[in-house]
């Protein structure tokens, strides 16, 4: 996939942030209702405006080669569709993959959920801070658990008076650092980022952006990284930390199109089929129209239908609503966050997902316009064309919608992302997260 992997680390775009608590929202409520059921009843209601626009756009499409019948639209507000071509077709949807990943994470989760490491010791603590045994790691799924966070787990274990360990780290369980699959290069990481003396580039950078003032760990491991399949038996929990909430995760994820974290949290809700089907229920939509084999986009076997983009999208909204959250809690917004939007000529205030593989071109989300105050849309473009041609050429369809319909005055509520929540780059490596056990 020609999107950001985001190997890289996040909290580079903002300065060093002043730690602010998390809002705690009641979700049961609403969890109680089925609410699925509540998604309006779709009615054909065809606008000259839009189809006018999916029909310049197709023909654009044609002559640089890309023939109508390959391509997907849909186009609705409200309970309108305005435009549709090939709309109920699953068609290659690359990283719009991520709106069913992240619409079946919140369904099983729930908004507020936080993944859970546990850290301890096997053996016992000496005078003087040393750990006569091991230090035990055991993962419970973090999939952003990057340097900062290990820098404030270092810190709180130095806390607890931990200086030294005289023999191994031990890692078991789910466990993920700075987007690593492998958990023996996540735990030599950890081990590193437990002393500054063995800090590398990256780390120092990350640091950096951390609140002044903000310890640097110094404890030295002197055995080896080990992965465990089970915790030991005489494993004894010192600490717990908490991740980001789900709703931080999710928006790095979709902000810089994040494979591993959508492929990890689409593993830990049992694959790409069962987040299909998760997806489908929670949008009322066909599961024939949401065929994924992981939770990323990453292959052209994931395909969705651009009408159950739509929906889904729609469905995240109407779910948000309950926790004063929006769909712009959960996607980039143009003119708030660039990541895999780029320079793209978009209305401002727009929350979407971009999709990109060698031979896909995607583009789904909601735009605001005077006439039409939300308008909801999917544009699968597949073909070989230019990537920059087909981003202007799918800018300038939204653009003939909001020259047709107005530019809004401002955000409608709507589309206006929470005040309270934290952004997860102010809230990577916040202490108040690692809990004494």
């Amino acid at each position: 996939m020609l999107e950001l992997l985001t190997l890289g680390f996040f909290s580079f775009l903002t300065p060093a942030p002043e730690w602010v608590p998390m809002r705690a929202v009641d979700w049961s409520p609403w969890e109680e209702h089925v609410w699925s059921k509540m998604l309006p009843q779709t009615i054909d209601a065809p606008d000259p405006v839009a189809i006018a626009a999916v029909e310049q756009h197709l023909q654009s499409l044609a002559a640089l080669g890309m023939p109508p019948e390959q391509q997907g639209l849909w186009i609705q507000s409200g309970n309108e569709v305005l435009a549709s071509h090939r709309g109920t077709v699953p068609i290659s949807a690359a990283s719009l993959t991520k709106i069913p990943t992240t619409l079946a994470a919140l369904s099983i989760w729930g908004h507020e959920h936080q993944f859970e490491t546990l850290v301890g010791i096997r053996g016992t603590l000496q005078p003087g801070g040393v750990v006569e045994g091991d230090l035990v790691v055991q993962g419970g799924g973090d999939p952003l658990l990057v340097w900062e966070e290990a820098i404030a787990l270092g810190n709180a274990l130095q806390q607890l008076g931990i200086t030294e360990v005289t023999g191994d780290l031990l890692i078991t369980g789910d466990f993920y650092m700075n987007f690593e699959a492998d958990a023996a290069q996540s735990g030599e990481w950890l081990r590193q980022s437990f002393h500054v003396d063995l800090w590398n580039g990256e780390a120092r950078t990350q640091y950096a952006q951390m609140p002044e003032g903000t310890p640097q760990p110094q404890i030295a491991i002197a055995g080896t990284v080990q992965v465990l399949p089970q915790p030991p038996n005489d494993f004894t929990p010192l600490l717990r930390h908490r991740s980001l909430s789900l709703t931080q995760i999710l928006k790095a994820m979709n902000i810089f199109s994040n494979n591993f974290i959508a492929d990890n949290l689409a593993q830990q809700m049992g694959g790409g089929r069962r987040v299909a089907q998760i997806a489908a229920e929670a949008a009322a939509v066909p599961l024939e129209e949401v065929q994924l084999v992981n939770g990323s986009g990453l292959g052209e076997e994931n395909r969705i239908s651009p009408r159950a983009v739509t929906v889904m999208l729609m469905a995240l909204q109407l779910r948000l609503q309950a926790a004063d959250l929006t769909v712009a809690d959960f996607f980039p917004v143009v003119g708030r966050e660039r990541g895999t939007l780029g320079d793209r000529q978009l209305l401002p205030g727009s929350a979407l997902k971009t999709g990109t593989l060698d031979r896909v071109s995607s583009l789904a989300g909601v735009v605001p316009t005077r006439d039409r105050p939300l308008v909801w849309f999917s544009l699968m473009d597949i073909g070989t064309g230019d990537l920059g041609t087909l981003h202007r050429q799918q800018d300038r369809l939204l653009q003939a919608l909001a020259n047709a319909w107005g530019v809004a005055p401002s955000v409608p509520d709507g589309l206006q992302p929470s005040e309270q929540l934290p952004g997860y780059q102010e809230e990577l490596g916040n202490p108040a997260r690692n809990e004494v056990l």
